[in-house]
Parts: C-alpha cells; structure tokens; sequence
C-alpha cells in the first residue's frame, strides 16, 4: 500500500522553542484552541492521514488566536490538497488582527487546466504585497505544502521545499487577533479540498528547513 507522509527537508532542525504545530484533525480543537465551525467542513481518512475537507462554498474554521501575534519574523507552511474543481480564487488561511486591516493570507488561484499557482499577500499599509506567478504550477488533487515566510523586510513564497517568489514589505509584529482556515474572515473565497497540518515558526526558515511532502511504500 503506498502511504503518503510528510517529511521535512534534508538537514531540517527539531523543533524550535515557540514553534506551534497544528493537526487538523478534528473539528473541536485546533492547536489547543477551540474552533468555532462555519458550515459543516468534515473529518476524514486519508492516505496521508486525518485530514478536514472543504467544501468551497460553506465550510470553514474560525479559532480565536493570531498565531503570529508579536512575532517580527515567521514562517506558516500548510500542508493541504487542493480539489480538481475548486472556485478560481480561495483563500485557505487568513490571519488578521483585530480592528486593522492588517493580515496574511495563504491563497490559490485555480487555473484552467486544474493545475494551481500559490498566492501570499501580507497587507500592513496600503496596498500591501501580493506574491502570484500564474506560470508557477501546480497539480490539485495530491498533497502540497506551501510556505509564507517573513525575515523582517522580505517576504518569501515556497511550494514543496522550493522558493517561488521574494518581495520586500513593511509589515510590523500583528497584535491579537484571528485565524481562518478555508475561507476568507468576511466568508468569501472559499477552498475547496483538504487541510491537514499548519505549521508556524517564530524565524523566516530558509528552504532546508521547509516541510515537504514525500512518500513511502508501507
């Protein structure tokens, strides 16, 4: 049976002091926070392990935490699935502080082919930056893990392990606030597809130290 896991890069580090890794896994707790439920996103079994599956049209999770809150550098990798037949644009992470527009947000843009592009945004003042190459590909319908990362000045894009685009932008450490995972916090945007780990660092990790995912015949 081929079993599909998720395997860090060669010569990535333990884990590091105040680093959260978050199964999603369940529909009650997320990271130790309680979730609070949009629509009826579902728990299911998959050959890389519990997962939750979203519908892209109702479904989402909202926890009550900003995971980057005072963090002047990160790093926020998913590992998720994205559907064949997902809407053109979905916004499957979307971290926000409370009373700004400040955020960040993981998305994909649904291209004709089923194939996907990544796009990372973080927003501080107007217009923010927007990291998108639509000839940038990639397949729905298997597992990827893509990466935001942030070093102080620099924004950095990674799908698998492998840098896509770097862009400098003023963002400060985001104060409390909120997380969404498959849907935008106004309820628009939705994904379509499975999420199954959220992974936030408190430095920007280089390319070796990204999740990846990889394969092993069991």
């Amino acid at each position: 049976m081929l079993a599909i896991v998720l395997l860090a890069a060669p010569g990535a580090d333990a884990r590091l002091a105040g680093q959260q890794v978050w199964a999603i896994d369940n529909l009650k707790a997320i990271g130790g926070h309680a979730v609070t439920l949009i629509g009826a996103p579902t728990v299911v079994t998959t050959p890389a392990g519990p997962a939750v599956d979203f519908n892209g049209a109702t479904d989402g999770l909202l926890l009550d935490v900003n995971p980057v809150e005072g963090l002047a550098q990160f790093t926020v990798e998913v590992v998720f699935e994205p559907a064949p037949d997902g809407p053109e644009e979905q916004r499957f992470i979307h971290i926000s502080e409370s009373g700004s527009d400040h955020r960040l947000m993981m998305e994909t843009r649904m291209l004709p082919d089923r194939a996907w592009a990544f796009d990372t945004y973080l927003r501080m003042e107007a217009p923010g930056l927007t990291l998108l190459d639509r000839a940038k590909t990639h397949p729905s319908g298997s597992w990827h893990a893509g990466a935001l990362t942030y070093d102080g000045k620099t924004m950095t894009s990674y799908v698998d392990g492998v840098r896509e685009l770097s862009g400098d932008v003023a963002f400060a450490p985001l104060k409390a606030g909120k997380i969404s995972i498959g849907v935008r916090q106004n309820l628009v945007s939705w994904f379509k597809g499975r999420i199954r780990l959220i992974r936030i660092s408190p430095e920007a990790l280089p390319a070796a130290r990204l999740m990846v995912p990889g394969h092993l015949l069991t």
